[in-house]
């Protein structure tokens, strides 16, 4: 597909989608929140793609939403807001449940929404000059549409602060937070997101599917009889397939298995 606010490049089996408004810091309109949601449902049919990695042109990842369409939003209807809104959350959850591993790669500013798209992505890779925000309150509103990613990655805690607050948060308190996993110098991040994105294809990517709806299953679950039983039938699935029997069948004759070809 042709895009107007992204930019897809492909290296090897790692897709990087570029958000590309940097004059605008890559903040949210209707336009780049369409095209980030066809994406989605783009590299997840592409078959050749096994990692993909979510980046911003210029200075910062991703500014939030766009003053334009702030204005448009704050002067229209209950029902327009709402299809807005609506279209906001399919977007965040299209790259939430993606299938495939998905890398955040944050530099400079990520706030409100910024934020929300970082921790939607499995993993978070900032440069030390990253700064993440959920800033909606400033504004008179709340991080609704972010707010299960953020609070996922944060816990409600750390979301009773930040969320009343909307104070800025540094790369290395979002690590400390969980909200970012690594931070690195700028010059770095690239060869970090190229590490990492390394790491996943050397495993197997049915695996990964199921480990994420492993992770959906037990989180936030007392463990009980029931749910003992379900990561035994889990385990017991996974270890029944083509993918399994060739993973365990690469490392008895020491050879690279063969989804990394």
């Amino acid at each position: 597909m042709n895009y107007e606010s992204l930019q897809v490049e492909h290296q090897g089996r790692v897709a990087t989608v570029w958000m590309n408004r940097p004059e605008v810091s890559n903040a949210f309109n209707e336009g780049l929140i369409d095209e980030l949601r066809a994406v989605c449902l783009e590299l997840e049919r592409n078959d050749a793609v096994r990692v993909v990695v979510l980046a911003g042109r210029g200075r910062n990842f991703s500014a939030g939403a766009d003053l334009n369409w702030m204005r448009r939003a704050a002067a229209a209807s209950f029902e327009d807001n709402q299809r807005d809104a609506r279209g906001l959350a399919a977007m965040l959850r299209g790259w939430a449940e993606l299938a495939k591993p998905s890398v955040a790669r944050v530099q400079g500013a990520a706030l409100g929404g910024g934020t929300g798209l970082a921790a939607a992505c499995d993993i978070c890779v900032a440069a030390s000059d990253a700064v993440f925000a959920t800033s909606e309150a400033k504004f008179g509103i709340i991080p609704a549409t972010i707010g299960p990613y953020v609070l996922r990655a944060i816990g409600a805690r750390q979301a009773h602060r930040y969320f009343q607050s909307a104070e800025r948060i540094s790369a290395q308190r979002a690590l400390d937070i969980g909200l970012a996993h690594e931070v690195v110098e700028p010059d770095r991040l690239d060869a970090k997101v190229a590490e990492i994105s390394a790491a996943l294809i050397a495993c197997g990517p049915q695996a990964q599917v199921a480990a994420k709806d492993l992770i959906r299953a037990l989180d936030h679950r007392p463990i009980s009889d029931d749910l003992v039983e379900q990561t035994a039938q889990r385990i017991a699935r996974q270890r029944s397939t083509a993918e399994a029997r060739e993973g365990f069948s690469a490392f008895l004759e020491k050879r690279p298995p063969d989804w990394i070809g």
